[in-house]
């Protein structure tokens, strides 16, 4: 009977003094795991505080936000773009919005791709690039090229300019016809009838016709080949360079963030 009742109480002792260690044990659980995401709210390539929504600095800019959509070159809706937006850095915008104000006296607005694309878009396509199996797209937008070549010639690489924040794919649009401008070629082209130097040297802007590099015979008129000087002249006039392999891509030389490169989604900020 002693023992029972020893036992007994040395069962309350251990519940008495178990409650308050797992009390205790959970406590700093809970605290662990609110450091650990602070830390990573807190981590520099998930700040978007420097960044604005291009719409909001520039709202004559129209989107056609690709790769929120169906039709890019992968065939579906790439990681991290979860609203038909379109973001850059601050002072990325600001440049944009001169080129917008310049190119509105001209008759145009601009039309915007993509801008800021966050890194797990970049793994995205990474994962469809490595996959040479997934050709749905090519008649859209390679068919001239083996996809198998796709890192090897640049195409597809692991890191991204536009990861940065301060890159944007554009076109022109013509106010009086109320159509896109007839760049000679659709964004996202992989070939080098994409080049800025395809049928003339951009540099001059002269025009040769010379379509030769091209695998399928494509040409570009002249008109189509003024067209694309005429958005590029003015983006590198407001700031930007240019990319010797895409006539609508464009890096701010100043660009704020040289080595960060943001992992926070494509929405509304």
């Amino acid at each position: 009977m002693e023992a029972r009742r020893r036992t007994s109480s040395y069962l309350v002792t251990m519940k008495k003094l178990i409650i308050p260690v797992c009390a205790l044990l959970l406590t700093a659980g809970a605290v662990l795991l609110a450091l650990k995401l602070n830390k990573e709210e807190a981590a520099p390539e998930a700040d978007s505080s420097e960044f604005v929504t291009i719409t909001d600095a520039v709202p004559d800019a129209i989107l056609e936000i690709r790769y929120f959509s169906t039709y890019n070159f992968v065939g579906e809706r790439i990681d991290g773009y979860l609203e038909p937006t379109a973001l850059l850095t601050k002072r990325a915008a600001d440049s944009l919005r001169a080129v917008s104000d310049e190119l509105l006296t001209l008759g145009y607005r601009i039309k915007i791709f993509d801008a800021y694309r966050p890194q797990c878009a970049v793994d995205h396509f990474v994962r469809w690039a490595s996959d040479v199996s997934d050709t749905r797209m090519k008649s859209y937008f390679y068919p001239d090229l083996d996809k198998s070549v796709l890192f090897e010639q640049e195409y597809i690489m692991e890191k991204s300019g536009h990861t940065r924040g301060s890159t944007v794919d554009l076109t022109l649009f013509d106010m009086n016809t109320e159509t896109d401008v007839d760049m000679g070629g659709t964004f996202d082209w992989f070939g080098p009838e994409s080049h800025p130097d395809f049928c003339g040297n951009p540099d001059s802007g002269e025009f040769n016709g010379d379509g030769s590099v091209s695998p399928s015979g494509m040409t570009i008129t002249a008109e189509q080949f003024a067209n694309r000087m005429l958005l590029r002249n003015i983006m590198v006039k407001h700031g930007f360079k240019t990319l010797d392999s895409e006539w609508w891509h464009f890096t701010l030389k100043d660009e704020p963030f040289p080595e960060t490169y943001f992992t926070f989604p494509v929405k509304q900020l």
